[in-house]
């Protein structure tokens, strides 16, 4: 059995290529966690550092909750893995029942992945084949949104609007971007901001652009949350998803991060009140603990595709991967929806939310802050750059704070903030009190 290596020389580090890191940096000036319990991590030096991402916003519940390590202890002795296609294990079925009983009513039908960016790719492959199967297959390209994050597959990073995510990679799939609803005008709103619900109208120019025929779905985040916590203005969300329905093109969320509590709500089609026609998960579904993610499709969509199946034996969706269902997953899973319900997760977040917004906002006037933004219990800062850089003062805040025992993220030219739910006024006022001191001092 292997140990924990406390203190690795860089030659131990060299082999893994790291995800979303400056590998070169990191390999000199390492951070290694090698515990969790709560809302903490532990370093390898034996350090306590405070969750203020809830991981990478997928740990809200805290980590290490026994009822998930137990329920995937109990799991993997009775069942490591079961085969997915033509073979079905019980818990992926009490899963998909448990996720379908918690989504917006109309939402009935969960195809299981593992993880958001294989649910996104699930559900833009979805949407084209729907359109075929309706008879109407040249409905194939897709509309993101400016600054929108999907996941790093070559669907997702298509209909995404990071531009850092896409450059290296040329052409993806057909897809065309909204503008994104970072205005200047609504600089340090608190929650929704008042003004933009009419950049939901471009979509009728895309339309004109490229015919309602040619438009499979438009896909957002409810709120975005790598490109920095971008939240809907009032009335947004409805109008483009009144414009969708006006032009037959389906609307998916995804809702990967706003989903599971991270609103106040259990996802951001309740906080916002637009129920979409597929919504993709993953991240807070296990708590992080196992990698699983679905989508959730409506009635009309899954039995399209049963109408157009053929023989009773053949495949109606020729989509799927070795691990969908896993039953190690599920068991994370079924342990989490636990939680999740008999904890009114949701609700915690919500009666946190207030105080965690008026802590953030409090740090308005310190070095370098050009806005800030939040929703529920996600906030974000935006930093000035330095000498034509937008990325230094963010990375640089970043290490301060993990120096000083609070993990946040830098992501482009922000700090990104998503406590954990369990968390309390206390352990908010430590989270900025190190991150103001942490502005304070970045030149």
């Amino acid at each position: 059995m292997s140990s924990y290596n406390q203190n690795p020389d860089r030659e131990a580090l060299e082999a893994l290529w790291m995800p979303y890191t400056s590998n070169r940096y990191f390999k000199d000036n390492p951070i290694l966690v090698t515990g969790g319990e709560g809302a903490y991590l532990t370093t390898s030096e034996g350090k306590t550092v405070f969750d203020g991402l809830s991981g990478l916003w997928c740990s809200g519940m805290g980590h290490c909750r026994s009822e998930i390590t137990e329920a995937v202890s109990k799991g993997i002795g009775q069942l490591d893995y079961s085969p997915a296609f033509q073979v079905g294990n019980p818990l992926a079925f009490e899963v998909a029942n448990r996720v379908k009983a918690i989504t917006p009513d109309g939402l009935d039908y969960v195809f299981l992945t593992n993880s958001g960016s294989e649910s996104v790719d699930t559900a833009l492959k979805m949407a084209r084949a729907y359109w075929r199967q309706k008879g109407q297959a040249t409905k194939t390209r897709f509309i993101g949104r400016s600054r929108g994050y999907h996941g790093v597959n070559f669907g997702g990073i298509s209909v995404g609007g990071i531009g850092a995510n896409r450059k290296l990679y040329g052409q993806g799939i057909e897809a065309d971007h909204l503008p994104h609803t970072c205005l200047a005008e609504n600089a340090y709103s608190k929650g929704m901001p008042e003004k933009g619900a009419n950049l939901a109208d471009h979509l009728e120019e895309l339309v004109a652009l490229h015919d309602a025929s040619n438009i499979a779905a438009v896909i957002v985040e409810p709120f975005s949350g790598s490109a920095g916590v971008i939240i809907p203005p009032v009335g947004y969300l409805k109008r483009l998803s009144d414009i969708c329905k006006k032009h037959n093109i389906l609307m998916i969320f995804d809702e990967v991060i706003t989903g599971f509590g991270r609103t106040g709500h259990a996802f951001g089609a309740d906080a916002f009140g637009v129920t979409p026609d597929i919504m993709v998960l993953a991240k807070g579904l296990t708590n992080g603990a196992v990698p699983m993610g679905a989508v959730v499709a409506t009635d009309e969509i899954y039995q399209t595709f049963m109408a157009a199946g053929g023989p009773e034996h053949a495949v109606e969706f020729p989509h799927g991967y070795t691990y969908s269902g896993h039953p190690v997953a599920c068991a994370a899973a079924l342990a989490a929806l636990d939680i999740f319900e008999n904890d009114n997760i949701a609700a915690k977040a919500a009666e946190l939310a207030p105080y965690f917004e008026t802590q953030l906002h409090n740090l308005k006037g310190l070095n370098h802050i050009e806005d800030i933004r939040n929703f529920g219990l996600a906030g974000a800062l935006q930093i000035a750059g330095r000498d034509g850089d937008p990325a230094i003062r963010p990375f640089e805040i970043f290490r301060k704070c993990w120096d000083n025992g609070l993990f946040i993220r830098s992501g482009g030219n922000t700090i990104q903030i998503a406590p954990p739910f369990i968390s309390d006024k206390q352990q908010i006022d430590t989270l900025f009190n190190i991150l103001s001191d942490a502005l304070t001092s970045t030149k």
